[in-house]
């Protein structure tokens, strides 16, 4: 029978619509139900794709016996944090200040006010490894609960005080500027794995909004050392496993230093931002690894994450069914033997494969079976046959039971994926990314924007969700909006983001230019959360300072460039101190010293003049450059769509570009290397 959570959107909270546990999904029915029944709410959160979620669910919620304690003696409330993330965060940061880690699942138990007093991630079925067994934990909260009232209401009040007073005061530290964006850079030169490419140990993440950061550091400083951090870290994420050799895209993080086995869960966000940064990094360098990496992973996401309505899904699981034994089983789909190579291949093809993508007898990975990797000392290889062996290689591996696909549509997830195919697409000559782009941004603009240009935060089916969005959705989809008026010169792309960036500013900053996670009208928490540091992807704080940031740069706008330079204020106080965790505001800091540039590109549409000026604008390395093209301005005042457009006319009858900083202009030019020098741009 199912329980109440069968009427709702989100893959994973209907993952466990069939769970002996009586689920409620969180609402302000369930704490009035525990405040009627006297009983402590078990909150647990978690997303659809998360491996020990499914474990946790599988040795516990699907347990009769378990399921019957849960409903006797507490109101379980059920959460996906990639819908609720405002619901995450604050429990999250509980956790952490209580036990110095966190992690999904989140489990955390909550008085009928919802206030935390007893917390953890994963419990196993029977103690291990010093960890109490999931029923002790619940026996143990209940018995505290029923025999000791007043300590839990005092560990659950002081918890409240803690955290409310662990508000941010960043709006006096000054905006950022070239020292402290130095300084950032020796703080990841001293934390860089030299030996393996990255930062730090393991498990190790791709640090997209770092490199994002080291690459526009270079474009500004000429610096040598950023560029080869970025450059050697991508071609070690590129050729270890985290990297799908066969089918593109990459998976969570590694489990390891070397990049060697990965969490096999394949994140929109991860690849959207990697996509993005290997792209910027061919820009860079002409790297042809880059450029394979950057198409192979749009290819991925266009192919394996798109949905029908034309937006792009959340993720696919780490586990999928074991055709050997039925069980589903994390990264049985990727991993290969020897002799499964050779089944396919044949015997010389299959050496050879095993050889060129490190396949051994003993394993890589587990039960003998290898991660595929792509070492640069491998055997020489003709490219052709390589091509060919990963072609059929991919499809034998289509016939096996593929991972689940969480096909929920995250605002802010899809607009870092808008912005990564549009530039793919304009940098490598692919306009079915740009149609894909558009597609995607089309589906936000028709179920995601109400009347008021409010965001929902998801969407499933074509059917928007009930949560709003939060900061990150706003930052996020208008970049994504940005990047798609860059390339196609449609006006009305800079128009919906403005009307984002303007949202951001009545609804989400404080007085002292701090901005908050969720809107001044959003459901209240125990904590309104304010976190300007990237996880996974980059925080709403400064996702919303780039977009502010780029707005104004293409209108002109004092309020917004100010608002910009308040919320990168945070930049300066944690760049030098904790450059890891704040790269993408790094990243916007350095766009604001460097500008950003304003390129206008003036000329007839169908003009391939006009066209070639345009790409070499775009493939400009000026950190944050905001880009506008159309028609000339004409003497009864119409011509393009954009700002930036007014007043810009051809120069001898030529389509003409002009770069400006600070609305102060270079000499306009119809020369495209021309243009690409006053860019910082190494080819046309």
């Amino acid at each position: 029978m199912s329980n109440r959570l069968a009427n709702e959107t989100s893959p994973y909270l209907l993952q466990h619509a069939d769970n002996p546990v009586d689920w409620w999904p969180w609402s302000p029915e369930a704490f009035a139900e525990a405040r009627g029944r006297g009983v402590p709410v078990l909150l647990s959160v978690g997303y659809s794709s998360c491996h020990w979620c499914h474990v946790l669910a599988k040795e516990s919620f699907e347990d009769e016996l378990v399921a019957a304690y849960m409903n006797e003696h507490f109101v379980n409330v059920k959460v996906d944090r990639e819908e609720r993330p405002d619901i995450d965060s604050v429990y999250m940061e509980a956790v952490q200040a209580a036990t110095g880690q966190g992690g999904w699942p989140m489990t955390v138990f909550l008085t009928a006010d919802a206030e935390p007093f007893y917390f953890g991630t994963y419990f196993p079925p029977e103690p291990r490894h010093g960890m109490p067994s999931f029923m002790q934990v619940l026996e143990g909260v209940r018995t505290a609960w029923v025999g000791r009232p007043e300590e839990v209401a005092e560990v659950a009040q002081r918890i409240v005080r803690d955290l409310a007073g662990r508000q941010l005061d960043y709006g006096k530290a000054g905006t950022p500027g070239p020292e402290e964006l130095a300084q950032a850079l020796l703080g990841l030169t001293r934390e860089y794995d030299e030996a393996r490419g990255g930062f730090g140990g393991a498990p190790k993440f791709p640090p997209s909004m770092v490199l994002e950061f080291l690459l526009r550091h270079h474009a500004r400083t000429g610096s040598e050392g950023a560029l080869q951090m970025a450059a050697d870290t991508c071609e070690a994420m590129a050729r270890g496993g985290i990297y799908d050799q066969l089918g593109g895209g990459f998976a969570r993080y590694s489990v390891d230093r070397e990049w060697v086995v990965p969490h096999f869960e394949k994140m929109l966000y991860d690849n959207a931002l990697l996509c993005r940064v290997y792209a910027h990094l061919w820009r860079a360098t002409g790297s042809d690894l880059a450029r394979r990496v950057a198409v192979e992973t749009a290819d991925f996401m266009v192919r394996e994450l798109r949905t029908q309505e034309g937006g792009f899904a959340s993720a696919l699981d780490a586990d999928s069914e074991d055709p050997q034994s039925g069980a589903h089983v994390e990264g049985v789909y990727y991993a290969w033997t020897p002799a499964q190579l050779r089944e396919v291949l044949g015997e010389e093809d299959g050496d050879l494969a095993a050889a060129c993508f490190g396949v051994t007898e003993e394993g890589t990975f587990e039960h003998g079976m290898s991660v595929l990797q792509l070492p640069a000392q491998g055997p020489d290889i003709d490219a052709e046959r390589l091509a060919g062996i990963r072609e059929r290689l991919l499809a034998e591996r289509g016939k096996r039971p593929a991972p689940g696909r969480d096909d929920k549509i995250v605002a802010a997830w899809n607009g870092l994926a808008i912005a990564a195919l549009a530039e793919c697409g304009a940098f490598f000559d692919r306009p079915d990314l740009i149609e894909r782009a558009t597609e995607a941004a089309d589906l936000l603009v028709r179920v995601h924007m109400d009347g008021r240009a409010r965001l929902a935060r998801t969407s499933k089916d074509g059917r928007v969700g009930v949560n709003a969005g939060v900061l990150e959705d706003y930052g996020d989809v208008a970049e994504g909006f940005l990047a798609l008026a860059a390339v196609t010169g449609e006006g009305v792309w800079l128009e919906f983001a403005g009307f984002l960036v303007d949202l951001v500013l009545d609804r989400f900053t404080a007085e002292d230019g701090s901005l908050y996670d969720t809107a001044h009208d959003a459901e209240r928490l125990i904590r309104r959360p304010q976190d300007p540091t990237d996880t996974a992807a980059p925080s709403g704080w400064t996702a919303a300072a780039g977009a502010l940031l780029s707005y104004a740069a293409h209108t002109g706008s004092e309020p917004h460039r100010t608002a910009a330079e308040r919320a990168l204020a945070v930049v300066h106080a944690l760049g030098p101190r904790a450059p890891r965790f704040i790269g993408h505001g790094l990243a916007v800091a350095e766009a604001l010293v460097d500008g950003p540039r304003e390129v206008a590109v003036v000329g007839h549409m169908e003009d391939p003049a006009r066209a070639e000026l345009h790409r070499v604008a775009l493939l400009g390395t000026a950190p944050g450059a905001v880009v506008a093209t159309g028609l000339p301005w004409a003497a009864d005042g119409s011509g393009g769509e954009f700002p930036l457009l007014v007043e810009r006319t051809l120069v001898d009858g030529l389509p003409t570009a002009y770069v400006c900083r600070h609305f102060v202009c270079a000499r306009p030019t119809a020369d495209p290397a021309e243009l690409a020098e006053q860019l910082g741009a190494v080819r046309s």
